[in-house]
């Protein structure tokens, strides 16, 4: 059996359900969700979550943390001899073009005046005070954007397991300043300049994949990431004449695919 749909009171709950029915693990299946479940009200008219858990088809799969470069192979000089005056000239091997950059965070705040009272700014307080955590925060702003900057000690626990905290943390706090908003402002916590250092992991991860991809000729599947690492993939080999990306799968399962062209 390499399908299974599966009820739930949640998504996970279904999808671990069909994970023991296939006897796989969740990076050996792709995800959909059919139907989304809902509390209803007060326990009336909630709904079941409805899964397909589908084995996947086989392709490579890379962790990110288990990605090594590989050492460079020695080459030995090679003798040359002459050429005779009929030999055609080598022709000299089409430069790369440049990947285009993800939008790095420390860049677009760079000109952004500096905040001291602003919605984001009581609501990450309020919510760290409660949790209890040293820290300092600070923030940038214009009319469509607003950047929060955590630092201190406890910063640790406001970034979480690979940023799942601060991306947590940061979806709650543009819910919170986009409410009655009637244009929409775009949110960026980050913490201890983690998402810069995340997006030059996640560059240097792709360009490396790709000269794997181009070597092997099989594709690369990379781990389930959120919408915004997807994005630094996608965009940092945008223009690689030789692969191709493409992402699959439903939130919060969803990866990028790295193909040749």
């Amino acid at each position: 059996m390499d399908v299974s749909e599966k009820w739930g009171t949640d998504v996970d709950t279904a999808v671990n359900l069909a994970l023991d029915e296939l006897k796989l693990t969740i990076d050996e299946v792709d995800v959909t969700v059919l139907e989304e479940p809902s509390r209803g009200f007060f326990g009336i008219g909630s709904k079941l979550a409805l899964v397909r858990v589908e084995k996947k088809k086989p392709v490579e799969k890379v962790k990110v943390e288990e990605v090594k470069e590989a050492p460079k192979a020695k080459t030995e000089p090679v003798k040359t001899q002459k050429k005779e005056k009929s030999e055609k000239p080598e022709k000299k091997p089409e430069p790369k073009k440049p990947a285009a950059p993800a939008v790095t965070v420390a860049k677009e705040t760079v000109e952004m005046p500096a905040v001291e009272d602003h919605a984001a700014l009581a609501f990450l307080k309020e919510v760290t005070e409660q949790m209890g955590l040293d820290i300092d925060i600070s923030a940038k702003a214009d009319h469509d954007n607003v950047f929060v900057n955590i630092q201190g000690k406890d910063s640790g626990t406001i970034i979480g397991k690979r940023g799942q905290t601060l991306d947590a943390i940061q979806y709650l706090t543009s819910l919170v300043v986009n409410k009655d908003q009637e244009n929409y402002i775009r949110v960026v916590v980050d913490a201890e300049n983690y998402r810069s250092k995340r997006e030059k992991t996640l560059e240097k991860l792709a360009n490396r994949l790709a000269d794997k991809v181009v070597k092997t000729k099989r594709s690369v599947r990379l781990e389930p990431m959120n919408p915004y690492e997807r994005k630094v993939i996608h965009a940092t080999l945008q223009n690689n004449p030789r692969v191709t990306t493409r992402s699959e799968g439903q939130d919060p399962y969803r990866r990028v695919i790295i193909e040749l062209k």
